[in-house]
């Protein structure tokens, strides 16, 4: 594209998202001030941002920000720390901290993400099946106007069998799926207690975290787990995750990232807690800036030609934008347009590799100041047909406006 066709596109998306900006900029307020309440409530001091060594006893700051992240989430209880090494991480201690061996449980969305599959599935590796725990999953609809979790189905199968909890994957991943907004989530929760009382109800919310102004536990989630690196550590915190809840199941999976019988008693943090307490205060509006970059790339790239998703026609419930391509080189080529576009190693030709947890070759353009986070923009896939890439993230609204003009001069 010419570089006016390129302003033009831009200016006249800009134009037209002008009301779906209107209301992301409404959801942030909401936001913003849902968090700064749990700040306030609290009692946030500069105190909180010390660190500590050895058993952490004393660590203020570690149990101040895990109340934090439990007001702000409007759960019972929250664990949010910085030795929970991924969103991944953090889904395994819960599932490992509520699930016992014999006890079987449910995905409703169809089968896990790449790295929680290993989890799941593996063999020979401490997964959930090695220690007995069996796993069974339902299939989203396939139609694809709806692509929602099959209620019905859902409903035959916790009539049939006895399951110990039902898993939502909130966002995408990799999948040629969209992802579910919380009124959808509320509806599988109700359906769920209706059928089977006994069965907690856990959601991965990776990317989703203050794209709406409520979350999974304002709809009933048992448990909801994420990532710090990515929306709600505000570009910030530079490692992380939360699980957040009902109180005696995040009690559980506090003994299973450190020890039965201790929990988050113990752990200390020498570096201190304030860019986790900062990147919080910061993540919805920060998320905004993703939002409406998302919406931006979505409008221009459908109308340069290209395939994308969700529709640019609505705010979506999480952050990741799916471009397609015909082929891998065009594939590689947009995620390399992105690094070049980055901050960070711009200079950098990335190139697919074997990266751990995956079956195929990913290729990862990640030109951040914290290694993956993908609050950051970001952007990645796998290489294998069909050839889609996996945009994320922006901390500013204006740098991701810059990438696409970039890469749409380069295509």
């Amino acid at each position: 594209m010419k570089n006016m066709d390129i302003e033009k596109s831009i200016k006249d998306a800009e134009k037209n998202l002008a009301p779906l900006f209107e209301k992301i900029d409404e959801t942030v307020l909401f936001n913003q001030e849902k968090v700064l309440a749990a700040f306030q409530k609290n009692r946030i001091a500069p105190r909180h941002f010390a660190g500590t060594t050895g058993y952490g006893y004393d660590d203020e700051g570690r149990v101040a920000l895990s109340a934090v992240f439990r007001d702000a989430f409007r759960a019972e209880a929250a664990i949010a720390s910085p030795y929970i090494a991924s969103g991944t991480h953090a889904l395994y201690l819960a599932l490992s901290g509520v699930l016992r061996p014999g006890d079987r449980f449910l995905s409703l969305t169809g089968k896990p993400y790449d790295t929680l599959d290993g989890v799941v599935n593996g063999a020979g590796i401490g997964s959930l099946r090695d220690f007995g725990i069996s796993f069974e999953q339902i299939d989203l609809q396939k139609n694809a106007d709806s692509g929602g979790i099959d209620l019905e189905a859902v409903e035959k199968a916790l009539k049939n069998k006895k399951y110990k909890l039902a898993y939502i994957q909130r966002s995408r991943g990799y999948g040629q799926r969209r992802a579910l907004a919380v009124n959808e989530i509320e509806e599988a929760v109700r359906l769920a207690r209706s059928v089977s009382s006994d069965t907690a109800v856990m959601v991965d919310n990776c990317y989703g975290e203050f794209t709406e102004t409520r979350e999974p536990t304002d709809a009933g989630a048992d448990l909801i787990a994420g990532s710090l690196i990515k929306n709600p550590g505000g570009g910030l915190a530079p490692s992380g995750g939360y699980i957040a809840g009902r109180a005696d199941l995040v009690r559980l999976s506090e003994y299973r990232l450190t020890a039965p019988g201790l929990g988050c008693e113990i752990g200390s943090l020498s570096g201190g807690y304030k860019s986790y307490f900062q990147g919080l205060f910061l993540s919805p509006h920060t998320v905004g800036q993703a939002l409406k970059g998302s919406l931006l790339v979505g409008a221009v790239m459908k109308a340069a030609g290209f395939k994308t998703e969700p529709d640019a026609g609505r705010v979506p419930p999480d952050l990741i934008r799916s471009v397609g391509f015909d082929t891998a080189e065009q594939l590689i080529g947009f995620c390399r347009q992105i690094q070049y576009a980055s901050p960070v190693d711009s200079y950098v030709t990335c190139e697919p590799w074997d990266m751990p947890g995956y079956a195929d070759q990913i290729i990862m353009a990640a030109g951040t100041f914290n290694q993956g986070a993908s609050l950051e923009l970001s952007c990645d896939a796998p290489i294998l047909p069909p050839y889609t890439a996996y945009l994320q993230g922006g901390l500013t609204y204006e740098h991701v406006k810059i990438a696409l003009k970039r890469c749409l001069e380069r295509l």
